[in-house]
């Protein structure tokens, strides 16, 4: 008895960490190739590339604003700029725009790898 209730809550506890994971979470291929992953960090979501030129650097925060939209804020790591970010996700596309005085944007598109 004691085996099977231990057994149920394992297994209680493993769904609800299922059904915390948002969409965003995972692996991402950037638009030049390099890999970048997306996880739960402090209240959000940290975008931290695996490979590339800057494999180790967090390039971004984001946090859920509504289902399969993100804010947050984006770091070029070529220059080192931070910039106002967004991110929409669409099945495996994630569309990750950064924009500096809410006018001059730029926008990459990754996929899920």
């Amino acid at each position: 008895m004691v085996l099977r209730r231990a057994a149920w809550v394992g297994l209680a506890m493993l769904g609800a960490d299922a059904a915390a994971a948002d969409p965003i979470v995972g692996e991402w291929r950037t638009m030049d190739g390099s890999l970048a992953d997306i996880g739960k960090c402090d209240a959000g979501f940290c975008i931290v590339m695996k490979t590339g030129d800057w494999p180790g650097r967090q390039i971004g925060a984001l946090k859920a604003s509504t289902p399969g939209r993100y804010s947050g804020s984006v770091t070029d790591p070529r220059d080192d700029r931070t910039y106002s970010g967004r991110a929409t996700l669409s099945g495996n596309t994630l569309k990750l725009t950064g924009c500096a005085l809410k006018i001059f944007c730029q926008t990459e598109t990754w996929s899920r790898n």
